[in-house]
């Protein structure tokens, strides 16, 4: 742990604000529990009780120093409730940002950004390796009839085809359906394309005005967590 947070501070890191979490942390971390990386808030002016923000191998836990720092509020959460997370680079620095799959959003603002990079790609890693574990199934557990199996697959397959078919918007004319003379050929362009090639931010922003039209009534739930679970999906 001591060779780990010396790296930390290579980072330009508060070395007291460093040191008062970490003595705090030792009685709070879980069996095989590690910090990964220690982001320690640095306002433009002068920070005396700045916030800081761990990611461990388990969690995402912000620190936040109370009652002129004599206590310290810890706030945590699991890599498995965490949805999504980016940075956004500023003048002064940059702001973190998770948001979580109840619909909590935290940032952090003012962090470093050599220190905001580190914190995305560490929580970008444990995020992919919850997404896909490499853990393989026992020879003795695999089935025996390999057709089956394949054959079971292919029917998934196209299920989730056809769902995502239903999910496409198809051109109409002014009458409400689909002027066949108008669009011979044509097939509604992939949403899947679209939301490929946006960046980070205007993926949250998408999320976001996902929201709000459900909050005005002007999309359904089901709607609103079939969008939601894709944008997710690309974050």
């Amino acid at each position: 742990m001591l060779d780990n947070l010396k790296k930390i501070l290579n980072e330009d890191q508060d070395p007291k604000a460093i040191e008062k979490i970490t003595s705090k942390l030792n009685n709070l971390l879980m069996t095989n529990e590690e910090i990964g990386y220690i982001a320690v808030q640095k306002k433009p002016a002068v920070t005396i009780l700045p916030d800081s923000i761990v990611v461990t191998n388990k969690r995402i836990i912000l620190c936040k120093p109370k009652n002129l720092g004599l206590s310290m509020e810890f706030v945590d959460y699991d890599w498995d409730d965490v949805a999504a997370s980016f940075v956004k680079e500023g003048i002064l620095g940059a702001d973190f940002t998770f948001s979580t799959k109840s619909e909590l959003t935290h940032t952090v603002d003012y962090l470093p950004k050599n220190q905001a990079r580190k914190l995305y790609t560490f929580a970008k890693e444990q995020m992919d390796a919850l997404k896909n574990p490499k853990a393989e199934m026992p020879v003795q557990e695999q089935p025996k009839d390999l057709g089956s199996f394949q054959e079971a697959e292919a029917v998934e397959e196209v299920v989730v085809e056809e769902v995502t078919d239903f999910a496409e918007i198809i051109p109409v004319s002014q009458s409400g359906y689909r002027d066949e003379k108008q669009f011979p050929d044509e097939k509604p362009e992939s949403n899947e394309k679209a939301l490929s090639q946006l960046s980070q931010d205007e993926l949250f922003e998408k999320l976001q005005n996902y929201k709000k039209l459900l909050d005005n009534g002007l999309i359904m739930q089901g709607e609103y967590d079939a969008l939601k679970k894709e944008i997710l999906s690309y974050m």
